[in-house]
Formats: structure tokens, sequence, C-alpha cells
């Protein structure tokens, strides 16, 4: 199947809300289109242990596989404490708590523009109206389920 390709936007809102969900920490944005020319967009967030990295990155790679995007490179090495996902205009970067604050990357990305993670978590997608085909289904089955009422006898 042929889709259009997520917006870049949209793949970060979606990579945030599935971290969120499996809980990562001190979970970030930086827009570095200014001052990148590999990426638009670095998602930085803290796992609390190698198995919740591991946790992370499996959701990170059903949802950006469920998008329709394309994981172009990974740095998988669990002993860095250090794990990156590449999306092409989304790079995920998952720290162990020492990793994060040894390498500090959003100072070396200080230039960068943060975009607030409450307010991509608060944007819910749109969802598609049922088709009147479903809401002729859905008003069928109701009536179905739903209990006769019996006149009673004088």
């Amino acid at each position: 199947m042929n889709t259009a390709p997520l917006p870049p936007l949209e793949l970060v809102k979606l990579c945030c809300r599935a971290l969120d969900e499996k809980k990562a920490g001190d979970l970030r944005v930086l827009d570095v289109h200014e001052q990148s020319s590999i990426t638009d967009y670095l998602v930085v967030a803290t796992g609390t242990s190698e198995p919740h990295l591991r946790a992370l990155r499996v959701e990170l790679e059903k949802v950006i596989d469920a998008s329709g995007a394309r994981i172009i490179g990974q740095e998988l090495r669990q002993e860095s404490g250090w794990l990156v996902v590449d999306v092409f205009d989304v790079m995920v970067h998952l720290f162990l708590p020492e990793s994060r604050k040894k390498y500090q990357l959003e100072n070396l990305w200080k230039d960068a523009v943060e975009i607030s993670v409450p307010g991509l978590l608060a944007a819910k997608p749109v969802k598609k109206k049922a088709t009147v085909r479903k809401k002729a289904a859905v008003k069928k089955t109701a009536k179905k389920a739903a209990p006769k009422k019996r006149a009673k006898k004088a």
C-alpha cells in the first residue's frame, strides 16, 4: 500500500506518545532543522534501566512501522547506555541516566528550538468520522441488543 509520508512533526508526536506511554523520563524535543543538515528533530528521553531502554526502542519500532515511516539506522549497543533510532527527519536518542548526564546532548544543540512535549502530547490525532455504512451497522446492532418491552396486561 502506497501512502503519503507522515510529516516529520506528526512522526515526532507519535514517537513522544509511545515513549510517554512506556514511562520514558525527561522527554524533550529539539527542532534542529536550522542547525543540522541530517535531521529536523531530535527526540531525547531517559530510560531507567537497560531492559527499559529495550522496551522503549521496541515500542518506537512498532509505532514507526505502523506509521509507514522507515527506520534508516539504529545504534543498539546496550552497554553504552545510549540507543539511537534514525528515521531521517526525526532522530530519537534514548539514554540511561548516567549516559544522558555524561553526554549532555541538549547542551550540544543549545541553539535549537525546544518544542513543548506536553503541547505535543495534548494534540490528539483527529479520528475519522464513521462512514454512513458503519453508522447504519451500529444502529442495527444496537436495536438487536436492546431488550424488547412487553405490554402489561390489564
